[in-house]
């Protein structure tokens, strides 16, 4: 009788399995049987000879804003803003202020935080079962899906804050840390390592080299264990397989030149320095390097897909950096309770991550694209999940839509939907709307068949 194979222990699988080859071991995904499917896309049309490609960022922040504070209102032919906003003032000619979009299923759902977060951008239920996290895939995977072969990284994910595993209001805090979702079941979980992603961008610092043949040495042994598990455990491992086939590709990918027709990158080198490999400790420090790597993946064509969570829902980001913010955690300081001193001291959080987008905006202007600058061939959206954070309301999203979308867009304007009936101010026909500019066009998504009006 021939031996068991090695993930076999007393005629049963192993539940911390394996799948080995020569020189390599992975660790498998959680699998039922030892005690997730990508939809196909089509493809995106190429834009015109010479044209930079359009790229789409999401800046996230949590817990909403101080309400009498985030507005904008016209004004002889101008936008003024409130003073949340303040910040984005040098930038009023390039950004649209949105209000009025909001998620359905947020506003419906019994969880005030973790049900109105991770369906941020697609509009999804999210599970209330503690055995089944399950929520909508999002609109950026869709189009790393669709789209994202035709750079090195399909899709990049930051975030400053870890991923938590804990329970919050008897669910998950997966859903609290990730905004990005692979599929209904898998987050595509963020990098909060600047060093790390700058490796990706640009490869290893230290010289390591990633395996070409990890799936050939792995194969034998996962075509062997497919036959031990149930079907749902087939799909875990397929899913699986299929994340380090994208690692695969990525490998191929960068070992070639990656341009458009008649289009080159304005860089190919990078032009700043690798981060130390430690974690920065310092918040400001730490958010202004993965805004300088966002700018630089876009600018050096690597991805045209990125989202990054300044904080993670229910947060616990110290904010005692800014000046006049003492005592509270920045989840105290948006649950306020209406006290003044702690509203005055949320506003300067709301202003703080405000700020940033301002830098990002900044650092995008000022990189010519032969005649065009990289905001213009981009869309940034900025948001967050809640609008007064501290009445956890949902029913309309604070939204601030930054560039031009390869001239597709016309930013400067306020666009309001509070008033214009449910169907007509779906967050999700926002991102119907910025996924037809990027060359994916879907007779529906999330919530919605249809797109927003005046975008």
């Amino acid at each position: 009788m021939s031996p068991l194979p090695w993930y076999v222990e007393g005629g049963r699988l192993n539940r911390r399995s394996f799948l080995r080859g020569t020189g390599v071991c992975l660790a498998l995904p959680w699998l039922e049987s030892i005690p997730i499917r990508a939809e196909s896309g089509k493809k995106a049309s190429q834009p015109a000879l010479g044209v930079p490609p359009v790229r789409l960022g999401v800046l996230y922040f949590s817990n909403g804003v101080e309400p009498q504070h985030w507005w904008a209102k016209s004004r002889q032919g101008t936008m003024e803003l409130g003073p949340g906003l303040k910040p984005m003032e040098r930038h009023i000619k390039d950004f649209t202020f949105l209000r009025g979009l909001f998620n359905e299923s947020a506003v419906k759902h019994a969880s005030p935080h973790l049900g109105r977060m991770p369906n941020l951008l697609s509009g999804a239920w999210v599970s209330t079962e503690q055995s089944d996290i399950r929520v909508g895939k999002t609109m950026d995977q869709v189009l790393a899906e669709r789209i994202g072969g035709e750079s090195v990284i399909p899709s990049m994910i930051l975030g400053i804050e870890p991923t938590e595993l804990r329970l919050e209001d008897g669910l998950s805090m997966l859903y609290g840390s990730n905004i990005s979702w692979r599929s209904d079941t898998q987050p595509a979980m963020k990098e909060i390592y600047p060093a790390r992603i700058f490796d990706l961008l640009v490869g290893d610092g230290k010289g390591r080299q990633l395996d070409r043949s990890i799936l050939d040495n792995v194969r034998n042994d996962a075509k062997t264990l497919r036959k031990q598990i149930g079907k749902t455990d087939q799909q875990k491992l397929d899913e699986y397989l299929d994340s380090i086939r994208d690692v695969e590709k990525r490998i191929n990918l960068s070992s070639q030149e990656q341009r458009l027709e008649g289009w080159r990158p304005s860089i190919s080198e990078p032009n700043i320095s690798r981060p130390d490999d430690a974690l920065p400790q310092d918040v400001p420090t730490h958010m202004k390097l993965m805004l300088d790597l966002i700018v630089l993946a876009f600018q050096m064509n690597k991805t045209r897909i990125t989202t990054c969570m300044l904080n993670n829902d229910l947060s616990q980001m110290n904010f005692g950096f800014l000046e006049g913010v003492k005592g509270s955690l920045h989840l105290d300081l948006t649950h306020n309770g209406r006290d003044p001193v702690m509203e005055a001291m949320y506003l300067k959080t709301n202003q703080f991550h405000t700020q940033q987008f301002a830098y990002l905006i900044d650092r995008m202007k000022s990189i010519d694209e032969g005649g065009s600058s990289l905001l213009d061939n981009s869309m940034m959206v900025f948001c967050s999940n809640l609008f007064d954070g501290d009445r956890h309301q949902a029913d309309h999203m604070p939204i601030l839509l930054a560039g031009r979308g390869g001239g597709s867009l016309e930013p400067g304007q306020i666009l309001d939907f509070q008033d214009r009936g449910d169907e007509n101010r779906r967050a999700c026909s926002l991102y119907l709307s910025l996924m037809d500019r990027m060359g994916v066009t879907l007779p529906g998504f999330g919530d919605t068949t249809r797109r927003l009006i005046g975008i």
